[in-house]
């Protein structure tokens, strides 16, 4: 499986936690574009398998 899930992370919750959640799931590694702060709430943008490789593509781009 490869792909992105755009998953939202209330607060109080660990960005990390839901990264090894979806990895565990789909048994693919798994990445995020950075930490939220844990008392932050948002859209956190998880990557699946070969598209953690695009990682790269996402960094020069600014966050709307």
């Amino acid at each position: 499986m490869n792909g992105f899930f755009n998953v939202y992370k209330s607060s109080n919750t660990n960005s990390t936690f839901i990264v090894n959640k979806i990895k565990h799931l789909v048994g693919q590694p798994c990445g995020h574009m950075g930490t939220l702060d844990p008392m932050a709430s948002g859209v956190l943008p998880v990557a699946v398998g070969k598209s953690t490789r695009l990682f790269d593509y996402f960094a020069d781009k600014k966050k709307t």
